[in-house]
This record gives C-alpha cells, structure tokens and sequence, in this order.
C-alpha cells in the first residue's frame, strides 16, 4: 500500500498540515514540548523542594521524566498537539485536560516501575493532577491564544 499522503499514515497526525504550513506546523509543536518539558521541570523542582529534600538538577529531571514520558507518549494521540484540537485557548484547556488524564495513569506507572514499585498515596496522585493541570493550562491556553490569531 502506498502512502500518498498524510492522511493515509496511522497515528497522531495534525490534520491542518499541507506543504505550505509544515513548518510552522513544525515549530509549533516544537515549542509546544519545550514549554511542557519545562512544565513537568518545573512540577518536579516544586514539589522536591517543598519536601525540604535538597534539590539537584539530576534529582529534578528523575522526578519529572516518568510524568513527562506519560504526557509526551499520550497526549499527540488525544490531539494535545494538533492545531485543530488547539488554536483556541478553551480547545487548548480541553484537550490538555483530556490527554492528562490517561497520561497521569502512566506517568504514575512509570513512577511506580522506577522510584519505588509500589502504588503513591492517593493524596501524591490527587496533587499531582491538580497541579500538572494547573501548570500545563497556565501555559498551554495563553499559547493558544497567541498562536491561533496567527492562523
């Protein structure tokens, strides 16, 4: 079967992309894991610091890795990433929600495989939705909203 074009690949594909808008296509995304990669950076270095634990760069990057590999291998299939589902700061809220929250069950699965191979408290996992999501909008809707008036 030959593929003629990109609607014809399987997986999360942006459904806006043509030749002319590639690239920018392209960057957006870009900045995209940039910003959330900060996100969970940042998730990480608050949450190691409030536990008064000292706080390294490597011990902040461990912290945040299962959530951020969670986040990164889910949300392009729930469309977190695609210009459509998120040119517009409510769509960007919506479907940043919506990819979170099956990206949270793996992130902890991740977690739960590296850090200490047991389920976290309820109350780890309930402040780690709450604030990624918090952290993830604070971020994603303004983006949104400065990127989609540039269509």
């Amino acid at each position: 079967m030959a593929i003629k074009d990109h609607t014809d690949i399987p997986g999360p594909v942006d459904e806006n992309v043509t030749p002319s808008n590639t690239s920018s296509n392209t960057r957006r995304t870009i900045f995209l894991v940039i910003g959330d990669a900060i996100v969970f950076l940042v998730f990480a270095f608050i949450g190691i610091s409030s536990h008064k634990e000292a706080v390294d760069p490597m011990k902040v990057i461990t912290t945040a890795a299962p959530f951020a590999l969670g986040w990164f291998i889910v949300a392009p299939f729930i469309g977190a990433f695609s210009r459509k589902k998120t040119a517009e700061p409510a769509k960007m809220a919506l479907y940043t929600i919506l990819a979170w929250l099956p990206s949270l069950v793996l992130g902890m699965t991740f977690r739960g495989i590296t850090v200490d191979h047991k389920v976290p408290p309820t109350s780890f996992i309930i402040i780690t939705l709450i604030s990624n999501t918090i952290f993830l909008s604070i971020w994603r809707v303004p983006f949104a909203w400065l990127t989609g008036k540039k269509k």
